[in-house]
């Protein structure tokens, strides 16, 4: 193996932060998209959790957490100081990421499959999310980013959630008051960045031809 091998789902929002990081800093990178149900052996064979996405180093070491291989890429090149001068960023987004993937994730949960959980509605698992929108609401009243006026490690590990959120009820969402989390959205969207990692690929098979990304 002479580049790092990452599998990864298109679609999975732990994917696509960490896909996002890797061709950030300009890592060569062999992709394998995987189908969840059906994971290839070569995958479970470094990791037997059977999730995405799973990143292989050229040195035998495997990363399984899309935070760390978010924070791993930056460490080997972050040009455009996604950590901020001298990491001054990294604490703040360590504290967003928690509320992110934790409390937030689990009502995003809630709410895109609220039929089921039917001890309560639609509405009011839309409501408990809301107060992580509220929270990234107000950090943009200074800049058009959650950390600065360019995009930081921040931006991209919560970006995909709130994605998703947003597609629950597009119309809603499309007339919310949350202008400034709309505009920070559909700005991250529209980066070359998130088009190129939101391309499409055949599912990974095993004498398939490698692509390099």
């Amino acid at each position: 193996m002479s580049h790092p091998i990452l599998y990864s789902f298109r679609r999975c929002p732990y994917c696509m932060r960490a896909h996002m990081a890797l061709k950030q800093t300009g890592i060569k990178i062999e992709l394998r998209e995987v189908k969840l149900s059906d994971m290839p052996e070569e995958a479970l064979s470094i990791s037997p959790e059977a999730t995405v996405p799973i990143l292989a180093l050229p040195d035998g070491t495997v990363i399984t957490e899309s935070w760390d291989i978010v924070k791993w890429s930056l460490a080997q090149n972050d040009a455009d100081k996604w950590l901020g001068n001298n990491d001054e960023h990294s604490l703040d987004a360590e504290v967003l990421i928690e509320t992110n993937d934790f409390s937030f994730k689990e009502d995003l949960d809630h709410y895109k499959y609220a039929d089921r959980f039917p001890d309560h509605s639609e509405e009011h698992y839309r409501k408990a999310c809301e107060a992580f929108i509220e929270e990234l609401e107000e950090m943009l009243i200074d800049n058009n980013f959650l950390l600065a006026g360019q995009l930081s490690l921040a931006d991209i590990g919560v970006f995909p959630f709130i994605r998703q959120f947003s597609l629950v009820n597009k119309e809603w969402f499309d007339n919310a008051p949350y202008p400034k989390v709309q505009k920070w959205l559909d700005n991250i969207i529209s980066t070359e960045l998130f088009q190129h990692v939101f391309q499409k690929h055949e599912l990974w098979q095993a004498d398939d031809i490698a692509i390099y990304i």
